[in-house]
């Protein structure tokens, strides 16, 4: 059986071991920081289907203008016009951002966001369980999740080894599908009140006698857990009083109008300047399923992914030259609207790639373009380009060179040109 923290500490349990203080025995020593130079890969998922023609617009397209009503799509002019995006993917097309997308708008023209449309599975599935699935174990098949016992990210943290130490972490109340199998994952929601057990130290003490007695996978698997969230809640500090003080950003920085995407960035934030050894981590923000009233809901989740990316980018200063942060979502909308003003499940959707050593303030991959002989089954945008070569090319240049295949079944055909120069899609 494979053992995580979260099937460790599931349920009442993760709240329980929280946050327990310094415990001798419990292997605190494992989770030593190992330096700042680390890489450090961050990937946030945009659960529910992000609808990619809603966030970066092929807006002078003639068939998409003629498919798509007006509040569905970005305009390239007049008072609610989009910000227009410099080395489009088409040159005959002008795309645009989102106008709520003030954040991601500055990263790209600073040369330090990057845009991949026409991205996503190769499988046709429409259903949000499946493709978060084939995205998190990093498959392009249904059939290959049976054959897989962990995710993409855990796979690529172990290609030398089973690692140790806190290296991955999820922002969030359980561990990602990305890090399932990696038994040194944590899940670290917010650490505004630090890591305290809700059952306070008697029940501290009952976590600790339990594991420090029980043998095997189990007991080391919780031992490491016990002993990761003590070294984490030591690093928080406190005063006289034992409280912990408010989280310090950056000058200028504010999570606050990120809403529920700001307060894991936050704690990730935070674990992140421990300097613990983290190397990857994820994080979710939800709300992207919107096959009803999509106009005003849409440009409330764009105005929170753009504060939240750009806060934490701006909070991250020092960190810029060894991060990477990649979004990505299980799959786009459908080109046409539904009756209700909103999208169904589509095809291909946008990824971002952000990072100080990223060649952005441009679009990667090819445009299939719009007209209904280029549509899949004539009524989606077409995937041009697999998830798994952009992860890949992240990867590697993470690592500094080749790796063995960390997607089954995939044959990598090559950079794309994020970290050098450009390559043909």
């Amino acid at each position: 059986m494979s053992l995580t923290r979260r099937s460790i500490l599931g349920g009442g349990i993760a709240g329980l071991a929280a946050g327990l203080l310094p415990i001798p025995g419990l292997r605190n020593l494992a989770f030593a920081g190992t330096g700042p130079e680390k890489p450090l890969l961050i990937v946030v998922h945009l659960r529910g289907g992000c609808d990619g023609l809603n966030l970066i617009s092929p807006a002078t397209d003639p068939d998409f203008i003629d498919a798509r009503a007006s509040e569905l799509r970005v305009a390239a002019d007049g008072p609610d016009a989009g910000h227009a995006l410099a080395n489009g993917p088409d040159p005959k097309i002008d795309f645009r951002l989102h106008a709520q997308a003030n954040g991601m708008a500055e990263l790209y023209q600073s040369g330090q966001l990057a845009f991949l449309h026409a991205v996503g599975l190769t499988d046709g599935t429409r259903s949000h369980f499946v493709a978060t699935d084939m995205i998190e174990r990093g498959v392009a098949d249904a059939a290959s999740l049976n054959r897989l016992t962990d995710g993409w990210l855990t796979r690529a943290l172990a290609v030398d080894g089973q690692p140790s130490g806190l290296i991955a972490a999820s922002a969030s109340g359980s561990v990602s599908g990305e890090l399932i199998g990696l038994p040194s994952a944590i899940a670290v929601p917010n650490l505004d009140g630090g890591m305290a057990p809700p059952g306070g130290p008697q029940a501290g003490e009952v976590l600790k006698r339990l594991y420090a007695f029980t043998g095997g996978d189990v007991g080391l698997a919780g031992r490491d857990a016990l002993g990761a969230m003590a070294t984490i809640d030591g690093h928080l500090g406190r005063d006289a009083l034992g409280h912990i003080p408010p989280y310090q950003t950056e000058p200028g920085v504010d999570y606050t109008p990120a809403a529920e995407f700001g307060r894991p960035l936050k704690a990730l934030a935070q674990l992140i300047k421990m300097d613990l050894g983290l190397q990857a981590a994820t994080v979710d923000i939800g709300g992207w399923d919107m096959h009803e009233y999509q106009p005003g809901r849409f440009k409330t989740a764009v105005d929170h992914l753009s504060i939240g990316l750009a806060s934490f980018w701006n909070d991250m200063a020092r960190y810029h030259d060894r991060m990477v942060v990649v979004t990505l979502t299980e799959f786009g909308r459908r080109l046409r609207s539904n009756k209700s003003q909103g999208t169904d499940h589509g095809r291909a959707s946008v990824m971002t790639v952000l990072g100080g050593r990223i060649h952005g303030g441009r679009f990667y991959g090819a445009w299939p373009g719009m007209t209904p002989d280029k549509l899949d089954e004539g009524v989606d945008l077409a995937v041009a380009t697999d998830y798994r070569r952009v992860l890949t090319e992240v990867l590697e240049t993470r690592e500094g060179r080749r790796l063995p295949t960390l997607f089954p079944n995939y044959a990598y055909p090559g950079p794309l040109g994020l970290f050098g120069t450009p390559t043909k899609a």
